[in-house]
């Protein structure tokens, strides 16, 4: 773009802030007061009662209490039945233990055959 279309549109953009402020200044009331500023003599409307509102409770502050400890008769208990539980899967299946996962083999790895049977690189780059 030439040199002197880029100052006219320059000067328009002046020209049109410049104006947008004056307007602003001129416009503005003689005895307003900033925003969240309570007029003189003025109580507006009355605050807003929320009847439904709630103080949060200590719990929702702090998160849940932990867990009480079990005694050792209640760990005992539960050890119990989950050794119940694992057996009674065992019968179901009809099968003494579970068989240990096997692993899946991988595939050759053919990328790295490639690179070894490749030519070694030129002494020199080319220039």
């Amino acid at each position: 773009m030439p040199h002197r279309v880029l100052q006219a549109v320059a000067g328009l953009l002046v020209l049109v802030a410049l104006s947008a402020f004056t307007l602003g200044v001129v416009n503005a009331p003689q005895h307003g007061r900033m925003p969240g500023e309570r007029a003189s003599g003025d109580n507006g409307p009355a605050p807003i009662q929320a009847t439904e509102a709630t103080p949060l409770s200590q719990e929702r502050i702090e998160g849940p209490p932990p867990p009480p400890e079990l005694t050792p008769e209640e760990k005992a208990r539960q050890e119990a039945d989950r050794e119940a539980r694992a057996a009674a899967k065992l019968d179901a299946l009809g099968a003494a233990a579970p068989a240990p996962p096997t692993l899946p083999v991988p595939p050759p790895d053919k990328v790295g055959e490639i690179l070894q049977s490749a030519p070694p690189p030129p002494e020199e780059p080319p220039h």
